[in-house]
């Protein structure tokens, strides 16, 4: 059989045990024909086959998320300022400054999760004055995980808040003394008024949503993600904010494969919800690029206990049992995979009750089910998980909120958290995930690092050697792992013959560069399907037609995504056309750069400089190339 697309001189890690390394693989029709040496895959060359050399780089199966919500953010993803990555909060600032400058009326300025305090050199979050200063008219929302939003003047406007305005069951507007809302809106701890809130902003429109979608996946490409699945999420209705998607899949213009759950919208009429949509929509119904995947993650809204750990855990109510197995038994008599947020261990033995009951009357009978989260899950929980069939999706929450976590319930607690070694040594199913993109971000490197080394994005160290996982292994849960959670075992997450043929050439070879360099990792080419979907430095040439940004004052446009910027925005427009080589220069150049960018805190104890008064200046400190920003940070001048 002759090949689509050949790529060889390649270091090909296939997480196939039969066949571990390879230097090439053949591509026919979507799938691998053949994986081996060069010579052998060679065989399958014909005069029409695309030969591509991958330059000796290591090669991964694409990384399948297991848990994330791509329809959602791409329908926000050009209306969001992104945070995600930023070294300083003065640089955060900045950018804040820049979008809100080119932000036309009556829009917002929206930064809508991927960040933590943890991860600013400064340590700390923006005060309600900084941002009010910066936009004294313009609506800003800035939400932090899901436990608070921070909002300016403009936005309290906006969105109608004033004294009269009581809080919600579970949520907070914080007033001051004379009673007006201050700007901060907690979740204590139901997440509902952040959701509320946020949803009350203006929206893209229908072709600017399309535009949205697509450079969001080519961002996920940009970090290797070939597939994902998506866990529906809070304000996303089904079918209407599923339109989008559709069109993208019949278009032919996915570059993601998306699995999708249908998540419950009205609380109350969750039953009412699951059978309507049980009789409207086919299992699995779709293909190899969108397909459904069963519901979740939201079952009823009785069983939501909210991961913020700024907070008490949440007692669920007397009610829970009864909502859930009422849905339960419909989904099993169905044959619905199902899968639920579940945070704590305490509410974890509350549904493991409710699905032994239904377990005894309708066998779940290897009905794939997922626990989502489970960060404080015991063995006991486990072993009952097991029985019962089901497997665990983690995602890296913890990397984002690991300092929360420990000052709440100590360090011990936090080495377990989850206990992902634990459950792979008694054979349940994992699957590695991002949970984005509001309580985390969507780049899986991330997470990988926080699962190889124990720390989070703020440096601390919460699990052990005795909790952490080899590289291998973790590379394992996101990729070939993950599988399982779309009842694809088997068909992809390895390079195999006969499965997809999805796979993503990294910058730098994961399994030798420090520890830390783990986080920067992106992908040089990522393939979907057999084929190009994105490509830089080396493989520039075979990058897919720039993508227009809609609409035009869109923050993609200027930042493109997690901090530097994809598609090469971060590196200025004097890079733009340069060859290959003089592109990957740069883009190692610019990475030399931000690992030496705001490495200091506060003043610096010889100059006495400020570091704030210089990034906030008009004075070009961030063009690292240029005099005034050559020596990384140019406070010295101030």
């Amino acid at each position: 059989m002759k090949a689509d697309i050949i790529f060889y001189n390649g270091k090909i890690n296939t997480l196939d045990p039969e066949n571990p390394q390879a230097t090439a693989v053949a591509i026919k029709d979507g799938k691998f024909i053949a994986v081996a040496d060069d010579k052998t895959v060679m065989q399958h060359v014909e005069d029409k086959t695309k030969v591509v050399d991958l330059h000796g780089k290591t090669t991964i199966p694409g990384i399948n998320d297991s848990h994330t919500h791509l329809i959602r953010g791409g329908l926000n993803y050009n209306l969001e300022l992104r945070w995600d990555g930023v070294p300083s909060l003065a640089d955060a600032l900045r950018m804040l400054k820049e979008q809100v400058d080119r932000t036309p009326h009556p829009q917002w300025v929206r930064v809508v999760g991927g960040w933590t305090e943890q991860q600013f050199a400064e340590r700390r979050m923006p005060t309600l004055e900084e941002i009010n200063a910066i936009a004294p008219d313009t609506p800003v929302f800035i939400l932090h995980l899901y436990d608070r939003a921070l909002m300016n003047g403009a936005a309290l406007r906006a969105v109608g808040y004033d004294k009269n305005t009581p809080n919600p069951p579970g949520g907070e507007i914080q007033k001051d003394e004379q009673g007006n809302p201050t700007g901060l809106i907690l979740a204590t701890p139901n997440a509902t008024i952040l959701y509320a809130t946020l949803g009350k902003g203006p929206k893209l429109s229908y072709e600017e949503a399309l535009n949205s979608t697509k450079h969001f996946m080519r961002e996920l490409n940009r970090f290797g993600i070939t597939s994902v699945i998506d866990a529906g999420g809070g304000s996303q209705n089904y079918p209407d904010d599923y339109k989008v998607i559709d069109e993208l899949h019949k278009n032919d213009e996915l570059t993601v494969r998306v699995a999708y759950n249908l998540f419950t919208q009205k609380p109350k009429e969750e039953y009412e919800d699951f059978n309507e949509w049980i009789k409207e929509v086919e299992l699995f119904q779709g293909d190899d690029m969108y397909r459904h995947n069963g519901a979740g993650e939201m079952l009823v809204y009785s069983a939501a206990d909210f991961e913020d750990f700024l907070q008490p855990r949440p007692d669920l109510p007397e009610t829970m049992e009864q909502e859930l197995e009422k849905v339960v038994q419909l989904l099993v008599k169905n044959r619905w995979p199902f899968r639920l947020h579940a945070t704590y261990n305490e509410s974890i033995t509350r549904f493991l009750n409710v699905f032994e009951k239904v377990n005894k009357e309708i066998p779940f009978d290897g009905l794939h089910w997922i626990f989502d989260h489970a960060e404080t899950i015991d063995e006991r929980n486990i072993e009952r998980v097991k029985a019962l069939g089901g497997g665990i999706a983690i995602q890296h929450r913890m990397a984002y909120q690991g300092e929360y976590f420990v000052d709440r319930y100590g360090a011990k607690a936090a080495e377990h958290t989850p206990p992902v070694k634990k459950i792979l040594q008694m054979d349940v199913p994992v699957g590695g995930g991002t949970d984005a993109t509001r309580v985390a971000s969507y780049n899986p490197w991330i997470g990988i690092y926080w699962l190889s080394t124990g720390k989070t994005v703020g440096g601390e160290r919460i699990y052990s050697d005795e909790t952490i996982l080899d590289r291998q292994t973790v590379l394992g849960l996101y990729t070939k792992g993950s599988s399982w959670f779309s009842n694809e075992q088997g068909k992809k997450g390895e390079i195999k013959v006969g499965q997809l043929a999805d796979l993503t050439v990294l910058d730098r070879d994961y399994f030798k560069v420090d520890q830390e360099e783990i986080k920067q990792i992106e992908a040089d080419l990522t393939v979907v399907n057999g084929k190009i979907v994105y490509a830089k430095g080396d493989f520039s040439n075979e990058s897919p037609a720039p993508l227009p940004i809609l609409p035009d004052w869109s923050p993609t446009k200027s930042y493109n995504g997690y901090y530097p910027g994809s598609n090469n925005l971060s590196l200025g427009e004097s890079v733009q056309g340069k060859n290959g080589k003089d592109m990957a220069k740069a883009r190692a150049m610019a990475q030399a750069q931000n690992q030496f960018i705001h490495a200091c805190i506060g003043s610096c104890n010889v100059h006495g400089h400020n570091h704030n008064v210089a990034r906030l200046s008009n004075i070009p400190v961030t063009n690292y190339t240029s005099f005034w920003g050559t020596l990384g940070c140019s406070c010295f001048s101030f």
